[in-house]
Parts: C-alpha cells; sequence; structure tokens
C-alpha cells in the first residue's frame, strides 16, 4: 500500500485528490495547522465522506520541524504540497504572509524531503496565475512567466524552487501549472462559488442581486476532479517535469453568469451588479491554458465540461440553502 501526505488537505484540491487516492489504494496522510475553527476545517473530506478514512497531522508549512516530524511519522511515497494562502484578492492585503506561506513553505517542504524523505516523488501545486500579463495567446510550459500579485510572485518562487531542487539534489519533483479548477467544494470567496451560490440565493428568493468585480476576465475553467488526477499522473512517471494541465477553452465571468443563472432559468441582467469594490488592484485580463504535453506525455484530458461543471455547483448550493430554510 502506497502512502502519500498532502498538505492542504482540507481545501478543494486536497479533498478531492485524498478521496482519489483513497480509491486507488493509498494510505492518506493530510498536514493540518491548528486552528480555532477545527470544528469546519474538515468540512471538505466529511462532504466526501472520507474524513474518517484520512490520518491528519499537525504541522505548518512555516514551521519546518513540524514537517519533518510529519515526513518522519508517516514515511509517505508521494508528498502533494497544495497548501498556500490561495486567494488571489487577499494577496494583496497580506503580501508577506501569503509569501511566508505560498513561497517559503513550498521551501520548507521541500527542504523537509530533501533531508527526511529523499526517495518520495513530490509535486507542487503552480498556478496558472504566474502568467500574468499573458505573453503569449495560449499558455505552455514555455511560456515567460510575468506575475500580476503577490500570490501569482510567490507561487513563481515556489515552481521555481521545485525545479531547483529537481535539479540540484536529484529529487522527483514535479510541478503542475493548473489553470482554473472549480467544484462545488470551491471556496465561497472565488468568483465561481460566488456566482453559482447567488444563483442559488436569488432562485430561492433569499437575495436580489449579485454584486460583481470584473465580468470581462476571461478563465480557462474546469473541474478539480480531472486537475487532481493530472497531479496523481505526473507523479506516476519515470521523469520528474512541469506539465500545464487545462481545457484549451476560455470563457468571461460575464458568460459564466449567463451559464449559471439560466441553469436555473433567470436571465443574469437582471441581478448582475458591477461594484468597484471587485475589482483587483492589478488584473490578469485573460488566461488559456495549452495542456498538448499532458494529452501527449502523461495521456491526460479533461473529461467533465464547463457546462456539466456549473451545473453540478448550482445544484449543490440550491441543496445547501434548501437545507436551511
Amino acid at each position: 500500500m502506497k502512502r502519500a501526505l498532502i498538505t492542504g488537505i482540507t481545501g478543494q484540491d486536497g479533498a478531492y485528490l485524498s478521496q482519489f487516492l483513497l480509491e486507488k489504494g493509498y494510505e492518506v496522510f493530510g498536514l493540518i495547522r491548528r486552528s480555532a475553527s477545527a470544528d469546519v476545517v474538515g468540512e471538505r473530506l466529511r462532504w466526501l465522506g472520507i474524513q474518517d478514512r484520512v490520518r491528519l497531522i499537525d504541522g505548518n508549512l512555516s514551521d519546518i520541524s513540524s514537517l519533518i516530524r510529519a515526513l518522519r511519522e508517516c514515511e509517505p511515497d508521494e508528498v502533494y504540497n497544495l497548501g498556500a494562502q490561495s486567494f488571489v484578492k487577499a494577496s494583496w492585503n497580506q503580501p508577506l504572509l501569503t509569501g511566508q506561506v505560498t513561497a517559503l513553505g513550498a521551501g520548507n517542504m521541500l527542504e523537509a524531503v530533501r533531508l527526511v524523505r529523499p526517495q518520495a516523488r513530490f509535486y507542487q501545486a503552480s498556478s496558472s496565475e504566474m502568467y500574468g500579463r499573458v505573453q503569449e495567446e495560449r499558455q505552455n510550459e514555455r511560456t515567460p512567466f510575468y506575475p500580476r500579485s503577490p500570490y501569482a510572485v510567490s507561487k513563481l518562487y515556489a515552481h521555481w524552487l521545485t525545479i531547483n531542487y529537481r535539479e540540484s539534489f536529484g529529487l522527483h519533483a514535479s510541478s503542475g501549472i493548473l489553470f482554473n479548477h472549480e467544484s462545488p467544494l470551491r471556496g465561497i470567496e472565488f468568483v465561481t462559488r460566488k456566482i453559482t451560490d447567488g444563483v442559488a440565493r436569488i432562485k430561492l428568493g433569499l437575495a436580489n442581486e449579485l454584486r460583481m468585480g470584473n465580468l470581462e476576465a476571461r478563465r480557462d475553467w474546469g473541474h478539480a476532479r480531472d486537475y487532481v488526477r493530472g497531479m496523481w499522473m505526473m507523479l506516476q512517471q519515470d521523469q520528474p517535469d512541469d506539465y500545464v494541465l487545462a481545457t484549451g477553452r476560455t470563457t468571461s465571468v460575464r458568460e459564466f453568469c449567463r451559464l449559471a443563472f439560466a441553469y436555473v432559468g433567470l436571465d443574469y441582467e437582471r441581478y448582475v451588479k458591477v461594484d468597484p469594490a471587485f475589482l483587483r488592484p492589478a488584473e490578469v485580463d485573460v488566461l488559456c491554458g495549452d495542456a498538448t504535453k499532458a494529452r501527449r506525455v502523461l495521456g491526460w484530458q479533461p473529461e467533465i465540461t464547463l457546462e456539466e461543471l456549473i451545473a453540478e455547483m448550482v445544484e449543490a448550493d440550491l441543496a445547501r440553502h434548501r437545507a436551511r430554510l
């Protein structure tokens, strides 16, 4: 039985990855930081019905001693570093914290693996936000980076450090440059979940408008289930490398709103209001990924369409709010 250690296990990707690995027969361990809201941090694992099948270990990416202890305790074959301060907007308000957790936290994890478990295969969660002000129409592994937020800058540090540890110390360390991936487990502060939650509230008469920022920003949106499968596939390769995971389809926030409201028979233009308070200091206008390499080398491709993703998210939010009525 293989063992995997996941940082960020209570997040969207960590929860879906845990479920995927458990189905593969893995023993799954998760690093969890101490929180005053400990009663709710495992909600995603509970939603998937796997909270009793994973083993949680106290630790923090900012504390390398806790990472060393966690690695010694679970002796993993694979390490997935998904933990981060992952909300882009918050990174402008907390740039140093974002750097400490998202950038230096990855460095701590890499160093702990090098010292304690160098034979383990390592996955770093890189981000399409690193492309920022895009230099090419479609972004692949060779496209230059131009980060436009403290979050993206921090992710870029972690990305290049992963490459450096691979080349300097021979670690089996790979990075997945994942484009936007969503699900019913996405945090409410993220734009896609904000939209589907707003649709559910309006449909059920709990709200009468949805206040949004830039409706013209365009993103390449897929389903998190497809993307965690790609993470695992990267670590099954003989040679470590970096891969873009994306659908190759770009859609505006406005169109996402239209599709989500249309799913419940509503016209988004009656309810969506632009509020300057939700605009970013520096916007990333468009992202569209080229996952040719992942298709060719890994045999990976997305299986869930944007329309199916939106339907699943809206249905889940409708069910959540109906349960509270």
